[in-house]
């Protein structure tokens, strides 16, 4: 059953309790990306974001119609395809490719539906003609534009007024400067589609409404974006729809996820230079590394950005992996109060916290999708069972204490698509993807492993003392197990109350 929740509205600027349109669903609608280049580690956070506020609430046992489009007609696709020489759809598709690449690495569910505006022209055009026909549009020149002053409370988002605005759209045939185009007129070069109003394309703007209309209805319950496009592209569609619709609001709560800024405070983007890729990033950590960077705080504050804060993120989450694997490996079944009275206030403590753990997580999903105090609560359960595991008897008694981390640790997994690996898969993906960053290969740690063995088999232990203080020197934590020794990259982690 759907359980309440709350989230901050930006349309309201303030809290709100959700109350669906229709009981026991929720209907959101993304701004997904203008596919013109590959995407960068600003929009990844959106892209997690959002998939975190889908995920968690179908978890809750919310019926959700995840809507993400793609813009595959718009000026820079245009501008870009003139550069390299492909046809602008062409270029789309593939960076929708490169796109989806990265979805999938990333670990993201898959949206109930992805539309593109290219398949989407005949909603475009019938909503510009919805909008012509309610006197909110005119024609001009081949082009059709908005009449901004036609809606009267344009605005009510971003909190602008009108008389303050202006569109950056110079074409021939506006009325007023803060006017906007919904269907510009065929320029030599540039795709094309039939309309009432004579060839063209469409503006962006009316693009999502449309989509939205098309996939969503006339109103939906969640629209989501970066809060860079509160204006003016989340205004516009307010306008286009309510005017185009009759029905307000359009949309009944706006979340908008906060921007990634470089350490300068500016914001991360391709045009600005200061773009770095999701591929590259991948290619250093493990996904759910910049998963947890992102989660750590909460989704409406700006994040710093930093390639050098991630190995405290991945610090972070291996700390979380260790408790799981701990936790797995537990045995035992004797009764949970009995092990808590023999084994001390460790093990109480463990219990106290996985106890707790499922309604305090909750709550803390359940205001406005706060994911930095919900993990305090996983960190806060991963410390106290890393502690616990300490204990001599614990992994040969604790089963049932193990248990219950485990079933904490799986609720993080379904709501926030974290710890879905095994403690195994997830060491083998750090040495691959950290190592070369140490300058080391697997063949070279190996090696100096094979070495070691060689010199205590030779009770030559200063020299293995010194091949051990080598890797350790170097980022490698070596463990002598009973019947081998196995290797980690070692990971420092900062303490998580500083979370």
């Amino acid at each position: 059953m759907a359980s309440p929740f709350r989230l901050y509205n930006t349309l309201h600027r303030q809290m709100e309790d959700f109350s669906p349109i229709e009981p026991g669903k929720v209907s959101l609608y993304v701004c997904g990306m203008t596919v013109y280049d590959h995407q960068h580690v600003g929009h990844a956070r959106a892209m997690v974001t959002f998939d975190m506020v889908a995920r968690y609430l179908a978890h809750r046992g919310w019926d959700v119609s995840f809507v993400r489009n793609f813009t595959d007609v718009d000026d820079k696709i245009i501008a870009r395809a003139k550069d390299s020489g492909e046809a602008p759809i062409e270029l789309a598709e593939r960076f929708i490719a490169s796109f989806q690449e990265d979805v999938h690495n990333l670990g993201l569910i898959a949206p109930t539906s992805e539309p593109r505006v290219s398949t989407s022209m005949d909603e475009i055009r019938a909503i510009i003609q919805r909008l012509v026909d309610h006197g909110h549009a005119y024609a001009a020149d081949g082009s059709v534009w908005f009449d901004v002053a036609s809606c009267e409370d344009y605005g009510k988002l971003s909190g602008r007024k009108v008389e303050d605005m202006r569109s950056e759209e110079t074409e021939g045939g506006k009325r007023a400067p803060q006017d906007f185009a919904l269907w510009k007129a065929h320029k030599p070069g540039e795709p094309s589609w039939e309309s009432p109003w004579g060839p063209g394309r469409p503006g962006w703007h009316i693009e999502c409404s449309a989509m939205a209309w098309k996939e969503c209805g006339e109103r939906i319950d969640i629209h989501g974006g970066g809060l860079d496009l509160v204006f003016p592209h989340h205004e516009n569609e307010i306008a286009q729809s309510e005017c185009a619709h009759g029905k307000k609001p359009f949309a009944s709560y706006w979340m908008h996820n906060g921007m990634l800024n470089m350490a300068s405070g500016q914001k991360m983007g391709k045009s600005l230079g200061n773009a770095f890729g999701i591929k590259e990033t991948l290619e250093l950590f493990p996904a759910e590394a910049l998963r947890i960077y992102y989660l750590q705080v909460h989704y409406r504050s700006p994040l710093p950005w930093s390639i050098e804060a991630l190995p405290d993120a991945l610090g972070l989450l291996a700390r979380l992996y260790e408790a799981k694997e701990n936790a797995a490996q537990m045995e035992g079944d004797e009764p949970v109060d009995q092990l808590v009275k023999q084994l001390g206030p460790d093990a109480g403590r463990a219990v106290e916290l996985a106890d707790a753990f499922a309604a305090k997580f909750y709550a803390a999903m359940d205001d406005d999708f706060n994911t930095a105090k919900a993990m305090g609560y996983a960190f806060e359960l991963a410390r106290a069972l890393n502690r616990f595991n300490n204990h001599k008897k614990a992994k040969k008694r604790g089963g049932p204490i193990g248990q219950k981390a485990l079933e904490a640790f799986a609720i993080v997994e379904r709501a926030l698509g974290l710890l879905a690996m095994s403690g195994e898969a997830f060491i083998e993906e750090v040495k691959d993807k950290r190592l070369p960053a140490l300058g080391l290969t697997r063949e070279d740690v190996e090696a100096k492993l094979a070495a070691r063995v060689q010199a205590r088999a030779d009770k030559r232990w200063d020299e293995a003392d010194a091949i051990r203080a080598e890797l350790e020197e170097a980022g490698i934590q070596v463990m002598d197990r009973p019947d081998r020794v196995d290797w980690r990259i070692r990971l420092d982690v900062r303490e998580e109350a500083e979370i």
